[in-house]
């Protein structure tokens, strides 16, 4: 297995900690005796030397150790090691659902990548190095598939499809392995694998597509006929059932009521990531794939997706439930659709025995904002039963809770007081209280006095300060305009993140408006240092003073710097509207900017202080186009444009009409985007409407 790996240069090669000394080591390891031994050396391999699907000149030189270790009959848990060589080769590239309208990310100010690998920064030839490495040892696949390890015979499939170079002998031998195998786990794979070799191979896939067929049908298993439905849906679509929703619910519920296959093999449970990370898995995470697999086949088909949801939400099985709602997030975040009936069976589950259930259910309806209304009842209900929960004295403020506030519900002022009572708060408590409008102004005296216990000189005085200073700006609360002052002049120079605490504090000023009078001395003082953008803006909303604001702004418009640098200048010169007209020239010369967000900003600029349609509408278009993150910006421009913006209409129409999120993407997604979406379609509606 390992001849040669002494010979092996492993020092002079890297992994995403740096020297690949230790990669022999590992490599002994998933040989060990010792379950444990073997996980955690799994583990290391997956967290240094493939480190987040990353390959390493480390990882090429593992690739035939690993396949010596395959090849090693008897040699315990091969099979992670099967997938550890599929992961290495590629993962599911070759047959990943493209993304339906071309759409990519992009968030302003360079903000993290989505999860997942981040494939832009990947060394590409690794890659193909990789691949072909996997593809040039694929042979020793064809053997495994009828390997006396179960574990190993479930691996391989996928991977023997998808890197095998021999698909005249890949197909046979997987139609006559489904005929003899007895283990339903296998089994299971098996169908995966003949799938995927329809979707890579479909010049040779109709024996596979006609099997699928058969196995949608009775006598199979229900779990079988789940998998094979799946599969049919993502490469042969046009030969599902026309009843496909109610069969898949009367199959999962029929399957649920008897007796499961094991789906996963037993395997050690160490404190290793690996072992964490099982201990998560769904308690039927063959169910969940199963489940999951068909979800994904229907994409857009929004009404099929809901009605299998409501189906599974209806199952009398806990562990069908639990997954419905872990993949109704997938659904929600990425589609549009009328979601009041799902998303009321979701409240239903607040109300179950089982901890996990309920704590898929928060994790859900916190991210749905407003559209969680329709379980806002038993969201309130679970409030008021777990006190405990709300998070009072604690870092972290309670999930049912957090999701009751942001759904706008006013039932959750009394224990968002609770909470603020304590001299700790946590800290998303304030950004929380924003969503609750004016039902959250009875909180204001309380946030005030919160701001006054921040200290000066804290590490985490910005941390803590940020959010109250979010939910009393949203609740324009003048009244702690001392609390402002105290802070703004009483922060040492030295502070940690001093300026993005300048910035929070003069924002609420902001907010605060003419009420604020008494800060102007302080703002003034502010206006020659290095916040005097944020100052400015501040002054001018508080006092109303174009002479004294314009020069800093001014400056800031004009000075060299990083790109997209200017936009709180912009910003701030926008909302002085007409009294900024002396700025028109610079700031049409920034919608050539190179940086998206800087020439959509002062094409924002442009309209709120000239209100001259012409320079605007090309930048708004090709920002549109070129980052969907702009468009809400763009829309709630559009908005105030009125009748001047109609003929940017087509855009905003079209948006209304497309089934997708408009920051829907594969890999990952952010708490608030579905918030985000809604508030764009809001603003879609209000430009239409307004025209």
């Amino acid at each position: 297995m390992f001849r040669g790996i002494d010979e092996v240069d492993w020092a002079s090669m890297e992994h995403a900690y740096g020297s690949a000394a230790d990669v022999p080591e590992l490599l002994r390891g998933l040989a060990s005796r010792h379950p444990h031994e073997r996980e955690a050396a799994l583990d290391g391999m997956y967290g240094a030397v493939h480190h987040q699907g990353d390959v390493y000149d480390s990882t090429l030189a593992c690739i035939p150790f690993l396949f010596g270790l395959v090849r090693h009959t008897g040699l315990p848990d091969r099979g992670g090691i099967v997938e550890l060589l599929a992961s290495i080769g590629g993962g599911d590239v070759d047959d990943a659902p493209a993304e339906p309208d071309g759409r990519g990310s992009g968030r302003p100010g360079g903000d993290e990548h989505p999860g997942g690998p981040d494939t832009e920064d990947r060394p590409d030839d690794n890659y193909t190095v990789a691949r072909a490495a996997i593809r040039s040892g694929a042979v020793v696949f064809l053997d495994l598939v009828t390997d006396a390890d179960p574990e190993v015979r479930r691996a391989v499939p996928t991977p023997l499809v998808r890197f095998s170079e021999a698909p005249g002998r890949v197909l046979p031998l997987l139609i006559r392995q489904l005929t003899d195998e007895h283990d339903e786990g296998v089994r299971l794979a098996l169908v995966e694998g003949l799938g995927l070799f329809a979707r890579l191979h479909p010049g040779l896939s109709a024996p596979a597509v006609d099997l699928l067929a058969t196995l949608c049908a009775p006598p199979h298993a229900p779990g079988l006929r789940l998998a094979a439905l799946g599969q049919l849906a993502l490469c042969a679509p046009d030969r599902l059932p026309a009843d496909l929703v109610s069969t898949v619910v009367e199959l999962l519920h029929t399957r649920s009521a008897g007796s499961r296959s094991s789906g996963e093999p037993t395997r050690t449970s160490t404190d290793t990531l690996l072992g964490r990370l099982r201990r998560m898995r769904p308690a039927d995470e063959e169910g969940a794939q199963l489940l999951r697999t068909l979800h994904s086949a229907l994409g857009a088909r929004t009404g099929d997706r809901i009605a299998l949801l409501e189906g599974q939400l209806s199952s009398a099985d806990t562990a069908d439930r639990c997954n419905a709602v872990w993949m109704s997030a997938g659904l929600f975040r990425e589609w549009r659709a009328a979601y009041a009936e799902p998303v009321a069976l979701i409240g239903e589950q607040l109300a179950s025995d089982e901890e996990q259930l309920r704590q898929a259910a928060v994790s859900v309806l916190e991210f749905l904002f407003g559209l969680a209304e329709p379980a806002a009842d038993r969201l309130a209900a679970l409030v008021a039963s777990d006190q405990d929960s709300w998070g009072r004295g604690r870092a972290t403020l309670g999930g049912p809770l957090r999701a009751l506030a942001r759904a706008g519900d006013p039932r959750s002022v009394p224990p968002l007081t609770e909470v603020l009572r304590h001299r700790v708060v946590p800290n998303e408590t304030g950004y929380t209280v924003r969503h609750l409008g004016p039902a959250a102004l009875p909180l204001a005296p309380l946030l005030r006095e919160r701001l006054a216990d921040v200290p000066l000189d804290d590490a985490d005085t910005f941390g803590r300060a940020a959010p109250l200073l979010s939910a009393l700006g949203a609740l324009r609360y003048a009244a702690a305009v001392p609390e402002v002052l105290r802070l703004l002049q009483g922060a040492p120079r030295d502070l940690r993140l001093r300026d993005s605490l300048v910035e929070a504090l003069t924002e609420a000023l902001v907010a605060f408006g003419p009420a604020a009078r008494e800060a102007i001395p302080a703002l003034r003082e502010l206006l020659s240092g290095e916040s005097a953008v944020a100052a400015a803006a501040a002054l001018w909303s508080v006092e109303g003073d174009a002479e004294a604001v314009l020069p800093p702004l001014l400056r800031a418009l004009a000075a060299p710097g990083s790109a997209g640098g200017s936009r709180p200048a912009v910003s701030a010169l926008a909302r002085m509207g007409s009294s900024a007209g002396v700025a028109l020239p610079r700031l049409r010369s920034l919608t050539d900017s190179a940086d998206l967000w800087e020439r959509t900003a002062a094409a924002c600029a442009l309209w709120d202080i000239g209100a001259d349609p012409e320079p605007v509408l090309p930048v708004f278009r090709d920002a549109w186009r070129q980052n969907p993150y702009a468009r809400g910006t763009i829309t709630a421009c559009l908005v105030r444009m009125g009748d001047a913006g109609t003929p940017a209409h087509d855009l905003v129409a079209t948006e209304l009409a497309a089934p997708r999120r408009h920051r829907a993407r594969s890999g990952g997604y952010g708490s608030h985007d579905v918030l985000e979406d809604e508030t764009l379609l809001s603003d879609c509606r209000r430009v239409l409407e307004g025209s």
